[in-house]
C-alpha cells in the first residue's frame, strides 16, 4: 500500500468519525442555530473572516468569503459577540430556544488606533486556528507600505512575507517555499489569473482601490483548492457601497486611477467600477525629437475592474465581476521601415450565485471565464511576422459549507475546467505572399475535481482540519503528436488524434491534513501535510516571469507535477494578542519538474510539439521561517526571516548532478514598519535583504583551430551579489476640520459677521471629501542591485592581452515619487 493511499484512508476515517460523532452528540441535548451575515455598517460590504462567537462558551467561528456565519449550540441564554479589527465590537444578549437569524452591521471604530481594544477571546486566531502557513492582509495595511513609484502593489507586499521570494528588482513574480512561478494559484474573485504582471513585471494587475482582501496560503492548503503545488493567493474584489455613491482615485508621476461605486438599490444591490492607466509614453512624446523613434513608440498598460451584486432575498445573492487589462509596447522606426508591436493581458469574468438552504447549509455556484494571451508582431520592408500564445479556461464549480455544530465546519464541492492552450502560433508574409507554418496548434483538456473537508475541534486543545480531494485530467484532440528520433531529433512519425479523442489522462487522490494543539491561551503547535497534483505547466527560458512564457498541458510526455509538503510550527501571541509570532519549518518534495533542454528555443515548436523540447527531473526544498508582527497601535508592522534551500536534479541537465534552482535564496529578511504620528501624518519604511540569485557563468575560455570557445561552469553555481534596499514614505492627510474653520473665518471677515453660528458651511461636502499626499522614496541609499550579470571581452587573445570582466546592469537608482489621492 502506498504512503499516499494510507494517508487518504486515515483522512477518510477521521472525516467519517467527525461527521458521525457530531450526529451522535446532537441527539443528547436539544440544540439551535444562530446564523446570519456580517456587514460593514458604513458601506454594506460583507466582512470576510469576522470573529463570531458565544461569549459564555468562548467558542464560535468566522464569517466565510461572503460574510455568512452559522453557530449551533445548546439551548440557553447567551451573549453573541462579533468582532473585527478596526470596528466596534457587537454584542447582543439572546435567548436561544429556537433557530435565530441575526444579521450584523459593524460600525467602524472612531477611536485612536492606540486605544483599540483587543478582544482576547477571539483575536487569537494566530494561535487558535488550524491554519498553517496562512497570512491574511488588509488593503488599509498594504496602502501604508512604501509603494514603487507611488503605485500600491499587492504582489510586492506579499514578497515581504517569510517564505515568499521576489524574482528581481521591480518584479511582481514570486516564489513560495521553493516552488516555481507556475506553482502559485492566483485567484481574483475565484477566476485564475495566469500572468499577474504589468510592464514586464514592474507592476501587478491588481488595482488596490478595487481589492477588498488578500489571503495567502503557502502551507496546509485546504482541499477546496487544487491544481498547484506551492501556494494559493486568493484575492477578493470589493462589492461596492450599498449606502451612498462615492468616488476615489489618485494621480501619480506615471499613472492615474479612478474608482466609482454606489448603490443600485439602497441596502439591496451595488456596483463598483475601477480603472488605471500609465502615461509615461504620453508625457515623453512631446519632448522627443521629430526624427527620434521615441516619437512614435511607447509602452503603457491599462486595466479595468467591475463588479455588481444584488440581494434577491435573504437566502439568495448574485455577484457578477470582471477584469480586463492589456500591456502595449510599440517601437516604430520610420526611416528603417521597421515596426514592432507587442501586447499581452488577462481577461476574467465571474458569475456567482449564493443560496442559503437553511441555517446550516450554504452554497455558492460559480461560472468562470479566464483568458491570457501574448502577441508579437514585426514589420519591415513589406515583411510581416506574427507570433501568438495563450490559454483560455471555462470553469464551473459548486461549493457547499455545512455547519452542523459549533465544533465542525464541513466543506465539499465539485469543480470542472475546460482548458484551451495555444503554446505557439506563427504566421508570416512577404507583401502578398504568405508562408505556411501549418494550422494553429491548440491543445484542449478537461480537468475536474471533487473534495470534502472538515475543520473540527476534537477536544478543547486539539483541532484538526482533514481534507480529501480527487482530481482528474484528460488531454483530448484534435492533436498531432510529432514523434522524434532520440538520436537525430528528426520527426519520424506524426500521430493524429481526432476531435474529443482521448490523448492521455491522469488522476489521483490529494490528501490534506492540518492539526493544532493548544499549549496554553497564548501558544500552540501546528503541523500539516499536503499532497498536490498539478496538470498544467509554465515553460520559461528566463530566470524571471515574462509574457513570452507558455502554458502547456500534461501529455504523453509531460506527467503531472507532484508535490508533498510537511510543515511544523510553533505559534505564540504576546501582550494580550497585540503581537503575533511564529516559527515554522517545512520540507517539500517535488516530482516531474520541467525545464527546457539546453539550447532549446520556443520558436522551434513550429511544426512540432512544445513538450518535445522539455526535460524532466525532481526537486526538494526545505527551510525555516520566523515571523513577528505587531497587529494594533500607532506603531505596527512585522519582521520576517527565512533560511531556505531549493535544489533540482535533472538527468539531462548539469551532467545529472544536483544543482540549486535559479530562485534559490539562502537568506531572506524583510522589515516593515508603519507609524501613525497623528491624524495628519503616517510614516512607513521597509528594508529587505536577500542572498543573490544563482546563475551559470563561463568558467574558462579556449582557442581551438582559431575559434574562441567558452566553457561554462556547473549550472547555477555562481551567486550574484546580495540584494538589499530601503524604501520610505510619508502620507499627509489634511485636517478637514481646519478647512471648515478657515472657510468660516474668511466668510466672517468678508461679511463682517461676529457670530460664527450665523455662517452656514456646507459640512456635507467637507464630511465626504478626503484627500492625501503620499511622498515616497524607493532605494533610499541608491544601492546598485544587479539585474543582469554579463561578461565582456577586453583586449586581444592574439597578443595575450585578453581579459574577461564580469559586468552588471542595474535597473533602479534612488527614485522619489509623489501621488495625490482623493475620495468623495
Amino acid at each position: 500500500m502506498s504512503k499516499k493511499l494510507l494517508v487518504a484512508q486515515i483522512l477518510f476515517f477521521l472525516l467519517s468519525m467527525g461527521i458521525f460523532n457530531h450526529q451522535a452528540l446532537a441527539q443528547d441535548k436539544q440544540k439551535f442555530t444562530i446564523s446570519g451575515y456580517v456587514k460593514d455598517a458604513s458601506n454594506g460590504e460583507y466582512s470576510i473572516g469576522a470573529n463570531v462567537y458565544v461569549k459564555e462558551l468562548l467558542k464560535g467561528g468566522n464569517t466565510n468569503q461572503y460574510g455568512f456565519y452559522s453557530i449551533t449550540v445548546e439551548q440557553g441564554k447567551y451573549h453573541l459577540v462579533v468582532s473585527y479589527i478596526g470596528y466596534e465590537n457587537y454584542e447582543k444578549e439572546i435567548t436561544l430556544d429556537k433557530d435565530l437569524r441575526i444579521n450584523v452591521e459593524l460600525k467602524p471604530s472612531m477611536i485612536n488606533a492606540k486605544e483599540i481594544e483587543v478582544s482576547s477571546e477571539k483575536s487569537d486566531k494566530n494561535v487558535s486556528s488550524s491554519n498553517v502557513g496562512t497570512v491574511k492582509l488588509e488593503m488599509e495595511e498594504i496602502k501604508k507600505i512604501p509603494a514603487f513609484l507611488g503605485e500600491v502593489d499587492v504582489l510586492k507586499t506579499i514578497q515581504l512575507l517569510p517564505g515568499v521570494k521576489s524574482s528581481g528588482d521591480g518584479n511582481t513574480g514570486f516564489y513560495v517555499r521553493g516552488g516555481g512561478p507556475d506553482q502559485n494559484l492566483i485567484l481574483l474573485d475565484e477566476a485564475v489569473v495566469y500572468n499577474a504582471a504589468h510592464l514586464m513585471g514592474f507592476f501587478s494587475v491588481f488595482n488596490g482601490d478595487a481589492v477588498k482582501s488578500i489571503n495567502l496560503i503557502k502551507g496546509g492548503m485546504p482541499a477546496q483548492y487544487g491544481g498547484r503545488l506551492a501556494s494559493v493567493l486568493d484575492i477578493s474584489m470589493k462589492e461596492g457601497n450599498t449606502k451612498e455613491y462615492h468616488a476615489q482615485g489618485g494621480i501619480g508621476l506615471i499613472s492615474s486611477r479612478l474608482t466609482i461605486e454606489g448603490p443600485i438599490k439602497k441596502d439591496t444591490g451595488s456596483f463598483i467600477v475601477s480603472g488605471r492607466r500609465t502615461y509615461i509614453d504620453v508625457l515623453a512624446r512631446p519632448f522627443a525629437k521629430p526624427e527620434s523613434t521615441l516619437k512614435n513608440s511607447g509602452v503603457y498598460f491599462y486595466d479595468f475592474n467591475a463588479k455588481v451584486n444584488y440581494r434577491l432575498s435573504d437566502k439568495d445573492r448574485l455577484f457578477l465581476s470582471g477584469y480586463f487589462g492589456r500591456d502595449i509596447m510599440t517601437f516604430n522606426d520610420k526611416p528603417a521601415q521597421f515596426r514592432l508591436d507587442i501586447g499581452w493581458g488577462n481577461g476574467t469574468g465571474v458569475l456567482r450565485w449564493n443560496h442559503l438552504f437553511n441555517d446550516k447549509l450554504f452554497m455558492n455556484t460559480s461560472a468562470i471565464f479566464s483568458n491570457y494571451d501574448f502577441t508579437f508582431g514585426a514589420q519591415q520592408s513589406g515583411f510581416e511576422f506574427k507570433l501568438f500564445s495563450g490559454i483560455r479556461d471555462w470553469n464551473m464549480k459548486v461549493d457547499f459549507g455545512y455547519f452542523p455544530t459549533i465544533r465542525h465546519e464541513i466543506k465539499f464541492g465539485v469543480n470542472y475546467v475546460f482548458h484551451t492552450f495555444t503554446p505557439t502560433s506563427v504566421s508570416a508574409k512577404q507583401d502578398e505572399t504568405e508562408f505556411d507554418f501549418g494550422p494553429v496548434k491548440r491543445q484542449k483538456a478537461h480537468e475536474a475535481a471533487i473534495y470534502l473537508s472538515d475543520d473540527f475541534d476534537v477536544t478543547d486543545k486539539l483541532k484538526i482540519h482533514a481534507g480529501l480531494r480527487y482530481s482528474y485530467f484528460m488531454q483530448i484532440g484534435p492533436f498531432d503528436r510529432y514523434v522524434k528520433d532520440p538520436i537525430s531529433g528528426q520527426t519520424t512519425n506524426v500521430i493524429h488524434y481526432t476531435s474529443n479523442q482521448k490523448v492521455k489522462d491522469y488522476g489521483g487522490l490529494e490528501p490534506r491534513f492540518n492539526a493544532r494543539y493548544t499549549l496554553n491561551s497564548k501558544s500552540s503547535i501546528k503541523a500539516s501535510y499536503t499532497y498536490n497534483l498539478q496538470f498544467i505547466h509554465l515553460a520559461s527560458l528566463s530566470a524571471v516571469t515574462l509574457p513570452t512564457d507558455i502554458w502547456v498541458p500534461s501529455s504523453e510526455l509531460v506527467q503531472p507535477q507532484k508535490g508533498s509538503q510537511y510543515s511544523l510550527g510553533y505559534f505564540r501571541n504576546f501582550f494580550d494578542n497585540a503581537y503575533e509570532g511564529s516559527v515554522e519549518v517545512y520540507y517539500k518534495d517535488m516530482k516531474n519538474q520541467i525545464e527546457y533542454r539546453d539550447g532549446a528555443l520556443p520558436g522551434e515548436s513550429i511544426n512540432d510539439n512544445a513538450d518535445n523540447q522539455f526535460v524532466f527531473g525532481t526537486g526538494q526544498a526545505y527551510g525555516i521561517e520566523l515571523f513577528l508582527k505587531k497587529r494594533v497601535g500607532k506603531f505596527n508592522g512585522w519582521i520576517g526571516y527565512t533560511l531556505s534551500y531549493t535544489k533540482r536534479r535533472f538527468p539531462d541537465l548539469n551532467r545529472g548532478k544536483e544543482f540549486y534552482a535559479k530562485y534559490d535564496r539562502r537568506h531572506d529578511v524583510s522589515i516593515v514598519m508603519s507609524y501613525d504620528l497623528s491624524k495628519k501624518w503616517v510614516f512607513s519604511a521597509i528594508w529587505v535583504y536577500g542572498t543573490g540569485n544563482a546563475i551559470t557563468i563561463p568558467q574558462s575560455y579556449y582557442f581551438i583551430d582559431g575559434n574562441f570557445v567558452t566553457e561554462y561552469g556547473e549550472r547555477n553555481s555562481f551567486r550574484m551579489p546580495a540584494y538589499h534596499r530601503l524604501d520610505i514614505s510619508a502620507t499627509l492627510t489634511p485636517d478637514r476640520t481646519k478647512k471648515i474653520e478657515k472657510r468660516r473665518a474668511r466668510i466672517m471677515e468678508r461679511k463682517g459677521i461676529t457670530n460664527p453660528d450665523e455662517v452656514n458651511i456646507p459640512k456635507k461636502f467637507f464630511k465626504n471629501y478626503e484627500s492625501s499626499w503620499n511622498f515616497s522614496v524607493f532605494n533610499v541609499y541608491n544601492r546598485h542591485n544587479p539585474y543582469i550579470v554579463y561578461f565582456a571581452n577586453e583586449g586581444s587573445a592574439y597578443d595575450g592581452t585578453l581579459k574577461i570582466k564580469a559586468k552588471q546592469i542595474y535597473l533602479f537608482p534612488i527614485l522619489p515619487s509623489v501621488t495625490w489621492n482623493f475620495k468623495f
